[in-house]
């Protein structure tokens, strides 16, 4: 049994990551001040194997914190991933992703813990090269309306790297790919989502730009694993691992399946593309391969009937 601490715990992520956890007889502290996650993602985790303490990763107070005593790990996914809401909390953002991380290093430094530092693929921006390999330094905007994400989150990776170096912290850094499953809340804002419950509403979808954009999508149970295989491998100490799908999908292809799958009368009308939206994301997974002898299991359309399926039945509740 271990002691293991998760920020952002009532997230997307931090939910499933949760009750994995748990499941497996791990003791969990979750912390979230509900900026995005949801209460309903964790009310039903045990309160023997797992306490909540609702406040912000950046607050100071959480350093001497009597439940945060003897750690054994700590997965760092606290900070807001979708655009609708690091857009509306951007000053928040910025600061659990700087100051946060800096909390959450100094915790690891402090218990001897090991710890995952969850950034991004928005940390290459709209990439000049593809697909994208850890060792690629990005094409970023600072001055638009994604910086206080992309930037924010790659500012939490140099802290990773200065406690690693300065302190041999034991932390690893996952940059994560689009991940998606059906505990996505269909007012998250992100294209899966969207397309999904447009569809089944026999609303139009709305696609940005022409649709020739690219994601990968990784479904929640891949990047999971690829969580606690990095934590797991000491190996993967200091570096900067992809965690996601390598096979990319124009996002008109992508709700061109949707509408087949889901059987909708839906259309598709096109708006103008977001600032600084980027047009490619594949990622190299050699690494991940190599280090934590991971790759994804759940192909797209699999990973897509189990999304439909389970939204179909909370549209009928």
């Amino acid at each position: 049994m271990k002691k293991i601490l998760i920020t952002g715990v009532a997230g997307f992520l931090g939910s499933h990551l949760a009750k994995d956890l748990v499941n497996e007889g791990n003791v969990v502290i979750g912390i979230d001040n509900f900026v995005s996650g949801k209460y309903q993602n964790i009310k039903d985790l045990p309160s023997k194997l797992f306490s909540l303490i609702n406040t912000n990763a950046s607050s100071n107070k959480l350093l001497s914190h009597y439940l945060l005593q003897d750690i054994d790990e700590i997965y760092h996914l606290a900070s807001p991933a979708s655009p609708k809401y690091y857009q509306a909390s951007p000053l928040e953002t910025i600061k659990v992703n700087t100051q946060g991380t800096k909390n959450m290093l100094e915790l690891a430094q402090k218990n001897n813990a090991k710890m995952v530092y969850t950034s991004t693929s928005e940390a290459y921006g709209d990439p000049e090269i593809t697909p994208q390999i850890e060792n690629y330094r990005g094409n970023v905007n600072t001055w638009g309306p994604r910086a206080c994400y992309d930037e924010s989150k790659r500012l939490g990776e140099v802290y990773c790297y200065l406690y690693y170096t300065l302190f041999n912290t034991k932390v690893k850094v996952a940059r994560i790919f689009n991940t998606y499953s059906a505990g996505l809340a269909n007012d998250d804002g992100r294209v899966i989502s969207n397309f999904v419950n447009q569809a089944l509403n026999n609303e139009s979808l709305t696609v940005y730009g022409d649709g020739s954009q690219t994601r990968s999508f990784c479904y929640v149970t891949d990047t999971i694993l690829g969580l606690k295989l990095l934590m797991k491998q000491d190996e993967a100490n200091g570096e900067i691992i992809n965690i996601g799908n390598p096979n990319e999908i124009k996002i008109i292809d992508l709700a061109n399946i949707i509408i087949s799958l889901t059987q909708t009368k839906s259309q598709i009308t096109f708006h103008p593309l977001p600032e600084d939206d980027p047009k490619q994301r594949q990622p190299d997974i050699t690494k991940a391969k190599k280090l934590l002898n991971w790759e994804p299991k759940v192909d797209l359309v699999k990973g897509l009937k189990e999304t439909i399926k389970v939204y179909k039945l909370n549209l009928r509740k």
